[in-house]
């Protein structure tokens, strides 16, 4: 008998807010999209600090779903970019 494998919690899609719909597109989508999304933002718009890579240098959309227009660390962002993201409840079976 083969055992039918769960996907991972990232591949899993999730919901996310307007304010990170507005940054990464509407969902639902797994949680390496909307970081892969969140990224090519970043790097169209010029984003990260030239000289300080981990960086951010939020503008009106992005300061929206962090919560600031100041400069934040690409480490913090990611915590403030997750209470944006809520997990989609799949029924049993399904």
């Amino acid at each position: 008998m083969t055992k039918e494998k769960k996907p991972s919690a990232l591949s899993r899609p999730v919901a996310v807010s307007a304010e990170l719909a507005a940054v990464v597109g509407s969902g639902p989508m797994p949680r390496t999209e909307v970081t892969k999304k969140l990224w090519d933002y970043i790097k169209k718009h010029k984003l990260q600090d030239a000289k300080a890579k981990k960086m951010i240098n939020p503008d009106d959309k992005l300061g929206k779903v962090l919560g600031t227009h100041q400069q934040i660390d690409m480490f913090a962002m990611t915590k403030k970019v997750s209470q944006h993201i809520r997990e989609i409840k799949v029924p049993a079976g399904v």
